[in-house]
């Protein structure tokens, strides 16, 4: 709206304009004209929407926007005296002009207004235009679909008591069109909305969306219709391919659909505005036609060698069983992306009639469902596999299959932990692989839960078939389960030994499940630079595959790593991808783990407001609590509140049990023992991080655990050593090593060895700066004039930090403040702070003149 309201402000003040909104059906265009209406009540208001019976008559829009009429002349003569009608009505008081639905007029009364606009000079006159994409008469904004935070936003008003998978499924369904969300939502039932009963996949009968769409299906020429209904029919086919089926159709004869929004062609794809668009198109033809559609389809696709498309449309237009098309239904899964497996196994199920096979087809398909991103779908295709009528002994076993699955999808819920070791128990035997994939993921919740004697049991049980001649797939996997029933029975160099082995193994899997795994065994024995690479790998290769699920795991992982080293641009970026696709794959828990990962990387460096509000986003999940906590205890460090802090810190070290918690109680240690200084009903955490960071080897690890000794004991000699020691080390670096500066350049001023802390305290303060940690740099500050050092203001260098530079080019391409806050998880204030930060450092004093000099660097 804000394009809007400029022209509005401007036609008041008497510089008349005009601007073209383009949008696809149901995109805003038409709500924006009557907001535009609504903000203006004391104007002069002129509607001329376009109507598809007046597309033919020439001049019939402009005679009802100069009624009663405008003379007959060439189209100059015409637009000259339009310009004169409209001057005489805004004599008074200002006009508006709003033509809805405008590629609906006729193309003649469409060039005389566009003429007149473009001329209304000092006129107090706004011409306001709506729609589709390519309608560009006038100068134009165009309405793209929602951002998943603004499709979600918008549920949240409409439907504010969706599951997160629900609503994921919805917000894909709509593909950003705000009147398919809002048409959708509202037509959910109960059951639909707490993901018990199918989601409809395409627009309620009623709904005004699915009446404008109809309308306009129904205006295209036959040719166009056609083509249309062809493209509509899953899986997508290529233009050439579509032509091919269509006989004497032509690429042009889509142009009419592509006029009318309905559809853009990109090379040989042919897209649907959404998904839902896609499916209503699609239930315009009749059953006949469908199943005719899909067998020219089959054809096709089958000659072009495209052979599980062309299986796909056989399964489509099939209506009777037909095992033999199941049987290479699954066999072509196998080598499919995820979500086109889901498709190709769900049919096989149906295909199907034997119970084993069926069950079988309905679990496959629920795990490539999962995999790409539609955990709706997953759920309901379990559910299926659940209730589908089979013998008794064969039902136990699809419905203890089906529970794993779905606890393997959830791995964050604590009931998930018992489920998965139910399932290793019974299939352990019959596939060891599936058994080691369902004890990695109960491991290290029940190796704190009190539930390691049968952890250890079945660990034992299933390791114990490893051959030695497995692939490095599978063997890792034997050494990660088995160095966690090593930890769960306290031989953590047994068990670090395993996790080492899995790590070297990683160079020869080219899979992501292995390399997260690994990413977290990295974690384990203190390895940041090999969990880094092998989450990364492992986010790369799950989005090159279509496993959307396994990206945000992967990226969790990466953040972790990055915390973990310091390096905390890297994990940040990790963070705000991983909110991202968690959201966006209906994963709400994980989702919000990422955000208390955010407002823990927001709170090291001081910056309380993106914190709080990190933290804010994050509640209403429990996964994301101890991270909270963290996040505010480091808070309360910055600001002085050493006690506040300890407790909460406390708090996380004597938590429940839960995926990540082992990796949690590890990294919180450090903060714990300067918030709580040498107290010894903590000697036990400290002595367990001290063996544990030993362990690793790492030099990281290692300056940290000097850091620690030193802050433990109450000797000075012996505490200057120990933070002597941790600057020895070359492994710390960065944020880090500027903290223990800090710390050690306290302790040495308090020791009244003020020359020698300055040192300290000053490189602290530098370090600091340049991570934009300003707060640890006042505090780094007012420690060197507690110290005896006159300090003057530093001059800023031109590098921006990460996050500058984030923002500035956000901003850069036009972004507001607010648009950037949401973006980045940041609150607006930090925003505006960081702004005036990058103008300064970069020595401008406008957006445009920041723009200008990052696009010339």
């Amino acid at each position: 709206m804000q394009e809007v309201e400029r022209l509005l402000r401007s036609a008041a003040a008497g510089r008349g304009g005009a601007l073209m909104l383009c949008g696809a059906p149901g995109s805003g265009r038409s709500t924006i004209l009557r907001t535009a209406a609504d903000r203006v009540p004391d104007w002069t208001i002129r509607a001329v929407p376009g109507h598809a019976a007046e597309r033919t008559l020439p001049l019939a829009g402009l005679h009802r926007l100069t009624d009663p009429g405008a003379p007959a002349a060439d189209l100059v003569t015409l637009g000259n005296a339009v310009i004169h009608h409209l001057r005489t009505a805004s004599a008074h008081r200002p006009l508006l002009c709003l033509l809805d639905d405008a590629h609906l007029l006729d193309d003649q009364s469409l060039q005389v207004i566009a003429y007149a606009a473009r001329r209304l000079g000092d006129a107090r006159i706004a011409v306001l235009a709506a729609g589709p994409p390519g309608l560009a008469v006038l100068p134009t904004r165009h309405l793209g679909p929602l951002s998943p935070e603004e499709s979600r936003a918008l549920l949240a008003v409409h439907a504010p008591d969706l599951a997160g998978d629900v609503a994921a499924t919805v917000t894909d369904l709509a593909g950003g069109n705000p009147a398919a969300l809002t048409d959708l939502a509202g037509a959910l039932s109960p059951a639909q909305r707490r993901g018990y009963a199918p989601l409809p996949t395409s627009l309620p009968p009623d709904s005004p969306l699915r009446r404008r769409l109809r309308a306009e299906l129904a205006a295209l020429p036959d040719a166009t219709r056609h083509l249309l209904l062809l493209a509509a029919a899953d899986p997508p086919t290529p233009l050439p391919d579509l032509l091919a089926v269509a006989g004497d159709g032509s690429g042009g004869d889509l142009l009419p659909a592509e006029r009318a929004g309905l559809i853009t062609v990109e090379g040989t794809q042919v897209r649907f505005g959404s998904p839902v668009a896609r499916g209503m198109t699609y239930r315009e033809m009749s059953v006949t036609a469908r199943r005719t559609a899909h067998l020219a389809l089959a054809g096709v696709a089958a000659v072009r060698g495209r052979e599980l498309d062309a299986l796909l449309h056989r399964a489509a237009a099939a209506t009777t069983t037909d095992p033999a098309l199941a049987t290479e239904l699954t066999e072509a899964a196998v080598r499919a992306r995820p979500s086109f497996a889901a498709e190709a196994l769900r049919y096989a199920a149906q295909l199907t009639p034997g119970p084993a096979a069926r069950d079988a087809a309905l679990l496959g398909a629920a795990r490539s469902a999962w995999l790409s991103g539609r955990p709706h779908q997953a759920t309901r295709l379990l559910r299926d596999a659940e209730h589908s009528p089979r013998p008794a002994v064969s039902a136990a076993r699809t419905r203890l299959r089906a529970r794993g699955l779905a606890a393997e999808m959830r791995p964050d819920d604590p009931a998930s932990r018992e489920i998965l070791m139910d399932v290793a128990a019974e299939i352990g035997d019959a596939d060891p692989m599936a058994a080691l994939d369902a004890l990695s993921l109960a491991g290290e919740a029940a190796c704190l839960a009190g539930e390691q004697g049968r952890f250890v049991t079945l660990a034992r049980r299933v390791t114990a078939g490893q051959r030695g001649d497995e692939s490095p797939a599978v063997a890792m996997a034997y050494h990660h389960v088995a160095g966690l029933g090593e930890l769960a029975q306290g031989f953590e160099d047994a068990a670090f030994g395993r996790f080492r082995r899995e790590l070297a193994l990683t160079g020869g899997v080219a899979e992501p499940i292995p390399l997260i795994r690994a990413a977290t065994a990295g974690i384990i024995v203190g390895d940041a630079r090999g969990a880094t690479s092998a989450a990364a790998r492992a986010a790369e290769l799950a989005r090159a595959g279509g496993a959307h699920s396994l990206v945000p795991r992967a990226l969790e992982l990466a953040c972790l790593a990055g915390l973990a080293s310091g390096d905390y641009d890297a994990a940040t970026t990790a963070a705000l991808d991983g909110v991202a696709v968690a959201r966006g794959t209906g994963q709400s828990a994980l989702a919000g783990t990422h955000l208390g990962l955010l407002a823990v990387l927001a709170a090291l460096v001081g910056d309380r407001a993106s914190g709080q509000t990190r933290i804010q986003a994050a509640t209403g999940t429990d996964q994301a609590r101890p991270l909270c906590e963290w996040a505010l205890a480091l808070l309360d460090l910055v600001d002085g509140r050493p006690r506040a802090a300890a407790e909460r810190l406390r708090m996380v070290v004597a938590g429940a049990p839960g995926r990540g918690s082992v990796l949690l109680r590890i990294a919180v240690v450090p903060h714990l023992l300067e918030a709580a200084g040498p107290e010894p009903a903590l000697n036990p955490v400290a002595a367990a991080f001290d063996e544990w960071a030993g362990r690793t080897g790492q030099d990281g690890w290692l300056a940290l655990r000097d850091r620690c000794r030193a802050l433990r004991t109450r000797d000075g000699e012996a505490a200057e050593a120990h933070f002597h020691a941790a600057l020895r080390r070359v492994g710390e670096g960065g944020f880090p090593r500027a903290h223990t500066e800090l710390l050690y350049g306290r302790l040495l001023r308090r020791r009244r060895r003020h020359v020698a802390a300055r040192e300290h305290l000053r490189r602290a303060a530098e370090t600091f700066r340049l991570l934009g940690a300003e707060p640890w740099a006042d505090q780094s500050v007012r420690e060197l004039r507690a110290a005896g050092e006159m300090v003057t203001a530093a001059h800023a260098p031109v590098e921006l930090t990460a996050q500058q530079e984030r923002i500035a080019a956000l901003v850069a391409e036009g972004a507001t403040n607010r648009e950037v806050a949401q973006e980045l998880h940041l609150s607006p204030r930090t925003v505006d702070h960081h702004l005036r930060n990058v103008f300064a450092r970069l020595g401008v004093r406008s957006r445009t003149e920041m723009a200008h000099l990052l696009a010339a660097r």
